[in-house]
């Protein structure tokens, strides 16, 4: 493959995950929370397809020092560990539109800081499976539209997880 064609390959994904971040930052906080723990039910349900993913891709790894296959393995623990996590951010308060700063100007109007989404965040990552589905639910609960990008290492996992955040 050559540079023009992972350009464009980059560049096709980039505008997909973009065009998410308006339809995200309009959803309300209750929306939001509700895709959460959808997200957090698909994980369980597809758990075993995961797992088997990350079976794939552990016996890939062979040749990774102990500490490297540690980080990429996944177990049942581990995954509901994952799952928690997930509900965790789908239960923490809502912050988007909250005012951080409010003061009158001299003409009268308000002038008003408040938090809103980024729109699209870009996160790259080592073998850590888990990264996949916390990236996802901080980005969805504070409005953000997610660009993953994993390594290799963890293909198999990551593709699994994220399947099941999108169903």
């Amino acid at each position: 493959m050559i540079a023009s064609d992972i350009q464009s390959i980059c560049r096709a994904a980039a505008e997909r995950a973009s065009s998410a971040k308006t339809p995200l930052a309009t959803r309300s906080s209750s929306d939001r929370a509700a895709l959460l723990r959808d997200m957090a039910r698909r994980l369980r349900a597809d758990s075993q397809s995961i797992l088997d993913a990350n079976a794939l891709d552990m016996s890939a790894a062979v040749h990774l020092d102990t500490a490297l296959r540690d980080r990429l393995l996944l177990d049942p623990r581990r995954l509901d560990s994952m799952i928690v996590a997930v509900e965790q951010i789908a239960d923490q308060p809502d912050v988007l539109g909250d005012v951080i700063e409010s003061r009158p100007l001299e003409s009268g109007i308000r002038l008003e800081k408040r938090r809103v989404p980024i729109g699209l965040i870009l996160v790259v990552y080592e073998s850590r499976p888990n990264v996949t589905s916390d990236a996802a639910a901080l980005c969805l609960k504070s409005g953000n539209a997610a660009f993953l990008r994993g390594s290799s290492g963890a293909i198999n996992s990551n593709k699994a997880i994220a399947e099941a955040l999108r169903k």
